[in-house]
């Protein structure tokens, strides 16, 4: 059994859609931002980083335990469901380009968006927060300007193959309208965020 611990509009929306893309059977566990779960004792049991997503798996004996950060988690559901062909198995290269390009996202793309709530991972003073914030339409704008312009092919992020980057993309780009970033002046990547909306497995991950 699968049980993803989740929080609506956090990254954790990617490793639902990907769940949900497979057609296996997972639970939802949510995990309240607003009440401060993530940090209760329950919850820190699970995953000492405080945050989301966890992937609980309790799938054979050879293969339990808790997996955290979106990368991994994806990889895994990608690499234990091969027949929802969610990566590109059997071309190493294009498997190494999607695992960058989700290295991207996370250690890049989701760290500049944070600055805006999470300032306080890397600084006290408020006029540095301050800074961090008004920092972050900047930065998202430069760092989508790259994806329009480098990474995203078309349909896909990996050209015609539909991938956990997608997933990953497509919960990110959720992000930027709060970070007052205009979508539509990325005509690739406001178009994938609707071809993404048209699918039935993102509109059953929306609705946990």
């Amino acid at each position: 059994m699968l049980t993803l611990f989740h929080a609506p509009g956090a990254c954790s929306l990617a490793s639902c859609i990907a769940l949900e893309e497979t057609g296996a059977e997972f639970e939802v566990t949510n995990v309240s931002f607003a009440d401060g779960e993530q940090h209760k004792a329950d919850y820190l049991r699970l995953n000492p980083k405080g945050r989301v997503p966890a992937l609980v798996v309790e799938e054979k004996a050879t293969e339990s335990g808790i997996l955290t950060e979106t990368p991994a988690i994806l990889y895994y559901i990608a690499q234990r469901f091969p027949d929802a062909k969610l990566a590109p198995h059997g071309n190493d290269f294009a498997l190494a380009q999607m695992q960058s390009f989700n290295s991207f996202l996370c250690s890049t793309v989701h760290v500049a968006h944070a600055h805006k709530l999470r300032g306080a991972r890397w600084a006290n003073e408020q006029n540095s927060l301050d800074d961090m914030r008004a920092k972050v339409p900047e930065n998202m704008s430069a760092l989508f300007t790259m994806i329009e312009e480098t990474y995203l092919g078309q349909p896909w992020v990996l050209g015609e193959q539909y991938s956990i980057s997608d997933t990953y993309l497509y919960t990110i780009a959720r992000w930027l309208e709060g970070d007052g970033v205009d979508i539509t002046t990325f005509p690739h990547v406001n178009a994938h965020f609707k071809r993404m909306e048209d699918r039935p497995a993102v509109q059953r991950a929306l609705r946990h």
